[in-house]
């Protein structure tokens, strides 16, 4: 049975930081792209942030380039999103992804090339 399972949301100050987590199973984790989308109340959901299944590959909204980090451990089968400088629009439903891709390259911003999807986890930046 696959699972995605998110952590690490919660209420934060603007300019303050969150670690997501996304913990994977059920599935060959270690060739799968990895990526992060949100859902802010009344908008549709958006591309975050992905890493490829090698981890050689990154790929970043233009939103939060440069505040925010992905990362994978494949001996854990997780992937993290590091935000930083947070901001009020930041605010969403955070969504973990999992896309099975064939090359160890490949990156995908389109929520329709994904596979598997996490819950997701509140995301809640004040001003």
């Amino acid at each position: 049975q696959v699972q995605l399972v998110e952590s690490g949301g919660g209420l934060v100050q603007a300019g303050g930081s969150l670690r997501l987590s996304c913990e994977a199973s059920g599935f060959t984790f270690s060739r799968s792209l990895m990526g992060w989308f949100r859902q802010a109340p009344g908008k549709e959901r958006e591309f975050v942030a992905a890493i490829s299944w090698s981890g050689g590959r990154t790929s970043f909204a233009d939103s939060v380039e440069g505040r925010f980090t992905i990362s994978r451990d494949s001996a854990k089968s997780t992937v993290s999103l590091q935000m930083n400088t947070l901001k009020p629009e930041d605010t969403a439903v955070y969504y973990c992804a999992a896309g099975l891709t064939f090359r160890g390259t490949d990156i995908f911003t389109g929520a329709l090339q994904y596979d598997f999807w996490g819950q997701g986890t509140l995301v809640t930046v004040s001003s």
